[in-house]
């Protein structure tokens, strides 16, 4: 079935992708980068400067309906938004440039093993003990860092940051909505970085698949991290950051 000279039959299955990984992302604050960028370089073999730049381009849509999604479901912290938004888009500037001229994937395979520890370290916590909240102390280095990561390795900014944010004890469903939020202007400053270095992206096939499911998804997540208790908060987001990672690894050493 073809519209506007575009079928929509082979695009269906990215449709579906990108409908669970922003399901997931708006919903615990990850995985979208690493479920569409995983998808991209293992499955249709795109260079990873060019697969990060088609995901971060897909992005400046999806978070941008999960941001407003979330900000209208009250699940946004303002200070800790300010206080990420900077460090993080420096960071993500940085690992854009650097991304096109040296190979990231020496170091992948450590950051994931932290991240599949820390995965490990929140379920456990979710499982056994009832979480404390209370404010997060260390937040610009985490946003720099998890920016870098998120531009350098084509997704990254929401396992490294929510997982940390929420060890340090923050509130699960505004961390959720935080980072989201903080994302949108992320994946703009990292998209425009990736548009100057190696030109910008054809929106067909794959991408404007992704994209579709994206934004359908975006409000059912939000809406999903408003109902989920801390408890069942921190249990999903370690399941999942465990999982992610630990698939991460096992490619990224295959």
């Amino acid at each position: 079935m073809d519209l506007f000279g575009i079928d929509l039959t082979a695009i269906l299955p990215f449709i579906a992708i990108g409908f669970v990984a922003q399901l997931v992302d708006g919903a615990l604050g990850m995985a979208f980068g690493v479920i569409t960028n995983t998808l991209l370089v293992g499955v249709l073999g795109l260079p990873p400067a060019q697969a990060s730049q088609r995901v971060h381009l897909v992005e400046c849509f999806t978070t941008a309906t999960s941001g407003l999604s979330h900000l209208l479901s009250g699940n946004i912290d303002r200070a800790l938004f300010f206080r990420l938004l900077v460090p993080g888009m420096i960071g993500g500037v940085t690992g854009a440039y650097l991304l096109t001229s040296i190979d990231a994937s020496i170091v992948k395979p450590l950051v994931l093993a932290y991240l599949a520890i820390v995965g490990l370290y929140l379920l456990a916590r979710g499982l056994l003990y009832p979480p404390k909240l209370r404010e997060a102390k260390h937040v610009a280095p985490l946003g720099l860092i998890g920016g870098f990561l998120d531009a350098a390795g084509g997704g990254g900014w929401g396992p490294v940051v929510t997982s940390n944010l929420l060890i340090q004890g923050a509130e699960p469903r505004k961390v959720v909505g935080t980072v989201n939020s903080v994302e949108f202007f992320l994946t703009l400053a990292i998209s425009a970085t990736f548009i100057f270095q190696i030109g910008i992206a054809d929106l067909a096939g794959a991408t404007l698949g992704l994209l579709i499911g994206g934004i359908a998804a975006a409000p059912l997540g939000a809406i999903a991290a408003k109902r989920f208790s801390p408890k069942v908060m921190l249990i999903l987001v370690g399941a999942a950051l465990t999982v992610t990672s630990a698939y991460g690894i096992w490619t990224a050493l295959s």
